[in-house]
């Protein structure tokens, strides 16, 4: 962009305008762009794998984040660079994060990637909670005491081309700062010297260890006792209070590895759709989920319900005979189309009357560890509404919370020993020109105070066998479990 129009957006109105340069990276990867351009605190990494073995054509690297903004409850706190510069206690955060989103005004450019962008972080399961007022304040502890919302103000980002080899590398300039053009060009060739720098060299990862014993994990439940929960859940459904309900167990563990070599291990040990890297400072969210909860592109809505589940064969034959078993399973069956039918109301809440499809229906994914049934859904977003509505609608996805949602999610407050927190909540961005993508936070493990926590669970119906739901838990788990063990791998 040449200054003049720069200059011209400026007059118009824009207070962010995005500055960019385009260069070749055939020499480089994500992972090596974000390990040299953005290893500190308050900065990410995305990437993704569709069908669990291509690679998306567009990775992410969020530069470090100076803006954050953090919500406990209903107090929100904004820093800058470290220091608070706000506080406020309000009734509804996700209208303050709304609200805040709309500060930026920033200008859609012919020629950059669509997303180039926004408020990046996370969601966790309790924002339901300023929707739904039934459920009140989460009556379980929190031991990990991590933020209910955690969003960056993502101003500088580099979007890799996984087909051309080439990347962008995009900084948002502030015109109402003295020489702002010529500071953002600048900054803009500092990130160019710094990619000639050669990487850091960081220690192999053997994979002739990966079938090491998975570590001890320390649960939220006993076998039994998680046995005795899915019992008690199928004395609702039969009471007829719910027809189903997602239970989950969290599993912690001692953690000492740099929690980007657990990231290497899991982008190899389980590609999947969303993967992601986030470093808040004081503690670090990974991920490889591989389902979407909400997608909203250029207004079209799209959810992707997951629900029925077999671990992978060890040959293509036990592949296809798993699969056909699991299409032939009737209690899989019934729980998916439920949740198809939860996915459409929850889309229909805010799509134009009409305008819900069913575009796949019960397909199956393979994922390293296992695989599972997968319908999509979407729906044209009403005129008037945003992104913010379709998230209110859906969050906390059906495949997390059970049907009908607010009575199996109060069975949930009910059985599980501790608040969920990041686990079944929205991993992903507000971008901003409109558009965002977020993953239901499945598959993922919180880093805090050298402790490692990842949570699964399984979806309740009546004729569920606790013993299975148990077990359903651990392959869940499987893959993250792998990857920490090859993480934690001493040198010989």
């Amino acid at each position: 962009m040449i200054r003049e129009e720069f200059l011209r957006l400026a007059a118009d109105g824009y207070n962010r305008i995005p500055l960019a340069c385009e260069t070749l990276a055939d020499f480089d990867t994500p992972l090596s762009i974000y390990l040299k351009l953005a290893d500190q605190p308050n900065s990410y990494l995305l990437e993704s794998v569709q069908g669990g073995e291509k690679w998306g054509r567009y990775s992410i690297i969020g530069l470090p984040c100076r803006t954050v903004l953090r919500v406990h409850d209903h107090h929100v706190s904004i820093t800058v660079d470290g220091v608070e510069t706000e506080s406020h206690d309000v009734e509804d955060p996700l209208a303050f994060v709304e609200t805040f989103k709309a500060r930026y005004n920033v200008p859609t450019i012919a020629g950059l990637p669509r997303f180039n962008g926004g408020l990046v972080g996370y969601f966790g399961y309790d924002c339901v909670r300023y929707v739904e007022k039934r459920l009140g304040k989460c009556p379980n502890p929190d031991p990990l005491g991590v933020p209910d919302i955690l969003l960056m103000v993502s101003d500088a980002v580099v979007v890799f081309d996984n087909l051309a080899g080439k990347m962008h590398a995009i900084v948002l300039a502030d015109p109402a700062q003295a020489d702002a053009y010529e500071q953002g060009q600048a900054q803009l060739q500092q990130l160019l010297e710094k990619l000639r720098q050669p990487i850091t060299p960081r220690r192999g990862l053997d994979f002739s260890k990966q079938q090491a014993a998975e570590p001890v994990f320390r649960s939220s439940f006993t076998q039994d006792d998680y046995e005795k929960a899915v019992d008690t859940i199928k004395e609702y459904i039969l009471a007829g209070d719910c027809m189903q309900v997602v239970p989950s167990q969290r599993m912690s563990i001692d953690f000492k590895a740099a929690p980007i070599d657990l990231y290497r291990a899991l982008r190899c040990f389980n590609p999947t759709p969303y993967m992601y890297f986030f470093n808040f400072g004081d503690f670090h969210v990974v991920g490889s989920s591989p389902e979407v909860l909400v997608r909203v592109e250029d207004n079209l809505i799209t959810v992707r319900p997951i629900a029925g589940t077999r671990p992978r064969g060890a040959t293509e034959e036990a592949d296809v005979a798993l699969e056909e078993d699991l299409l032939s399973d009737d209690k899989e069956i019934a729980e998916h189309l439920m949740l198809i039918d939860l996915g459409r109301n929850d889309t229909g809440r805010v799509s134009e009357i009409g305008s819900v499809k069913l575009t796949e229906k019960m397909v199956i994914e393979r994922y390293s560890n296992v695989m599972h049934i997968v319908s999509n859904v979407t729906g044209q977003l009403k005129a008037g509404l945003t992104a913010m509505d379709a998230l209110r609608a859906i969050l906390p996805a059906g495949t997390l919370s059970g049907a009908p949602k607010i009575r199996a999610m109060e069975i949930i407050d009910e059985l599980e020993p501790v608040k969920r927190g990041v686990y079944g909540g929205a991993v992903g961005y507000f971008a901003w020109n409109g558009n965002m993508d977020t993953a239901i936070a499945i598959r993922t493990a919180v880093i805090k105070n050298g402790e490692l926590h990842v949570q699964a669970g399984g979806g309740i119906v009546a004729d569920s066998v606790p013993a299975l739901e148990w077990e359903e838990t651990i392959n869940k788990r499987r893959a993250m479990f792998r990857a920490v063990a090859l993480a934690e791998q001493t040198p010989d």
